[in-house]
């Protein structure tokens, strides 16, 4: 167990139609053909990990411009993000620097976790991110085919980009990477060994609400590259919640926010 700290960095707040965050939550019948849509908000956060060898930022947020031309239109209609602020900004009032980082978690490269890579374009501050991410985030920004999810603005700049290869590999002490693909092929998901807190798993977007990881529900079609892989990557998770005793934490879940913010 190693002496760290996780703080919480709030981004803003995504709304969008609960049919994107659970697979089929409002269908109609016989007697409401059309029901009424529900949206529902999610909070948007990054994470600074002080750890003996390394401060640590876990992904990086909305582009700050991203409801002004940066994100497509279409997207930014779908999944309006509000509370939209430079990256240096909300590491400014958490009390750090961009130069305070010294390395930087990408869970994955969708454009509301990506968004604040240009604060580190030119730097040496290596940015990992897994392999099959970088792949199909090029593949899908740059051909018709793929992800709209992901915007080459984000991260087709200079970067120090570190590669981790395979399910699973050692970071620093008590911090381990598990490849979790489903929500996108390459998200990277976090075990980490606090010696105040014990196990906790950041799952990132495996899980965009608890509903998705206790209850089980797929999230909807949009924010699923692959249903199959996002089961066996579910399985994962509650086996190290399982051995572990862990506590897992969501990737839009207010409450799991909170868990993070008294860790």
């Amino acid at each position: 167990m190693v002496s760290a700290t996780v703080t919480p960095i709030e981004r803003g707040t995504i709304t969008t139609d609960v049919n994107n965050i659970i697979e089929g939550a409002t269908l109609g019948t016989n007697d409401e053909p059309n029901p009424e849509t529900v949206m529902g908000d999610g909070p948007v956060y990054n994470l600074v990990i002080d750890h003996p060898e390394a401060t640590i930022l876990w992904d990086t947020g909305s582009h700050p411009k991203a409801d002004s031309g940066h994100w497509p239109a279409d997207l930014y209609a779908a999944f309006e993000h509000t509370g939209l602020r430079p990256l240096e900004d909300d590491l400014a009032d958490a009390g750090y620097a961009v130069s305070d980082i010294d390395c930087v978690i990408q869970t994955h490269l969708h454009l509301d976790h990506a968004g604040g890579l240009y604060a580190f374009e030119g730097t040496d501050t290596p940015v990992y991110v897994h392999e099959e991410e970088l792949q199909f985030a090029y593949y899908s920004a740059k051909t018709d085919a793929g992800d709209e999810a992901y915007v080459a603005g984000d991260f087709d700049r200079d970067l120090n980009w570190e590669i981790v290869h395979g399910d699973r590999e050692y970071f620093v002490e008590d911090l381990e990477f598990v490849h979790l693909p489903g929500h996108t092929p390459g998200l990277l998901g976090v075990q980490l060994e606090l010696e105040d807190a014990g196990t906790v798993v950041l799952a990132g977007d495996q899980a965009y609400t608890r509903a998705n990881y206790h209850d089980e529900l797929p999230m909807g079609g949009q924010l699923l590259w692959s249903k199959r892989h996002w089961l066996e990557s579910l399985r994962t998770v509650k086996d190290l919640e399982r051995r572990h005793d862990a506590t897992v934490i969501c990737g839009h879940d207010g409450d799991d926010l909170e868990t993070l913010e008294s860790l």
